[in-house]
């Protein structure tokens, strides 16, 4: 591709950009910085900045020739909680918070292609670059949904959206995707078993919500193990359990807790299957408690869908990718993964594709999330020139 040529040429201020980013992390909805920082870069390309969207996301449009037709590109923002590990000289100068999960290297990658767009139109029709807060939330109030619901698409029009997301393991220069189902749904619950306060000598007279919830985390597991079909792929944890008070033990005072506390998650590939657990985990909570006579406060609350690449779109993404790298460097069946994204919100309302981007792997490498991980500046070439591609394939030239 002879555009890398030109992006290889911008590396190393992309570079610079990305660690500054790194540097100055912000977490769900406090991206003002962040937000800034990329407004600027965006105005001095000579884009049309649109910005407020969820509260820190900016929309910039590029638009060239006569071609009606309008893609959009997405880039996530956000940080993690997390404190940072790492030694370098671009850590975190943020305590206690950390781009953990590459989003500076999106935004990053995102901001070279609407440089290079800027100063070589060869294509035909409008370009949305849409970089996104909040995306870290794991429920419905985060970013993709909040920029959907104030009106993305309505005010900035497009026939297709696209995203992309870094993936350690995944070697540099390689891309993974597939069609239909490919990251899962999310949700969480949590319930509290309530009883009463009560001396272990008399403990017969009062319901143990310790040994309770126990029994509901094992009939949890028993029922997603025997009542869910196998070849359906259901992925629960239970992420919190916490009973009594901790100076208990230390006062030399000894009492049963008058409530234990469990939380979890529900990763799921299908909607129906999402539906089940919901109805069902309360029945199966409430039950158990109410037989042992206690009490139950349950709730279930759903947090991203099921993200779903459309046919069309993913053949579209597959072509550009291979167009980059070659096709024997493009995974395009990928097996689904049981982690979640809110672009999937997006791409309940739009036609599109999401797609992996290798971020290499190494002795000294880790996953996202980890408090020692760090993007691979050596990749950003290749989403760069990914996005560039892509443009060029969905809006050619006259």
């Amino acid at each position: 591709m002879d555009a890398m040529r030109d992006i290889r040429e911008m590396h190393e201020e992309l570079t610079a950009w990305r660690r500054d980013l790194h540097a100055h992390p912000e977490t769900a909805f406090e991206e003002r910085r962040t937000s800034d920082f990329i407004a600027e870069k965006l105005t001095g390309f000579g884009l049309e900045v649109y910005r407020g969207l969820a509260g820190t996301g900016v929309v910039a449009t590029l638009t060239h020739g006569t071609n009606g037709r309008a893609i959009g590109l997405r880039a996530d923002m956000d940080a993690l909680f997390l404190q940072e590990e790492n030694d370098f000289a671009h850590r975190s100068q943020n305590d206690g918070k950390m781009h953990a999960c590459g989003h500076d290297g999106h935004s990053t990658m995102l901001l070279g292609a609407a440089r290079y767009l800027a100063r070589n139109r060869w294509f035909d029709g409008t370009v949305r670059f849409i970089f996104q807060p909040a995306e870290e939330t794991g429920n419905e109030e985060c970013g993709g949904n909040r920029m959907v619901r104030d009106g993305l698409f309505e005010r900035f029009p497009v026939d297709a959206v696209f995203g992309m997301h870094n993936f350690p393991g995944i070697p540099l220069g390689h891309f993974s995707v597939r069609t239909g189902p490919m990251l899962a749904s999310i949700d969480t619950f949590e319930f509290k078993v309530l009883s009463e306060h009560n001396h272990p000598a008399t403990q017969f007279t009062s319901p143990d919500p310790i040994l309770l919830a126990g029994r509901i985390v094992e009939a949890f597991h028993s029922f997603k193990a025997r009542s869910i079909n196998p070849a359906e792929p259901v992925v629960m944890s239970i992420t919190q359990f916490q009973a009594g008070d901790p100076t208990n033990d230390r006062q030399g005072v000894h009492i049963t807790p008058d409530h234990a506390y469990v939380r979890g998650t529900v990763y799921t590939l299908n909607d129906a299957v999402r539906d089940i657990m919901q109805s069902q985990l309360p029945n199966i909570a409430e039950g158990i408690a109410s037989a042992g006579g206690a009490g139950c406060d349950f709730s279930y609350e759903r947090g991203y869908p099921v993200l779903i690449n459309a046919p069309r779109e993913k053949e579209l993404a597959v072509s550009a990718a291979s167009a980059l790298v070659g096709a024997e460097r493009v995974e395009t069946d990928m097996e689904p993964i049981m982690g979640a994204e809110d672009f999937a919100f997006m791409l309940k309302e739009k036609p599109g594709c999401y797609i992996l981007i290798g971020n290499g792997d190494s002795e000294s490498s880790c996953h996202v999330h980890n408090p020692k991980y760090d993007f691979n500046d050596d990749a950003i070439p290749f989403g760069v020139g990914y996005w560039v591609s892509l443009v060029e394939s969905y809006l050619p030239a006259s």
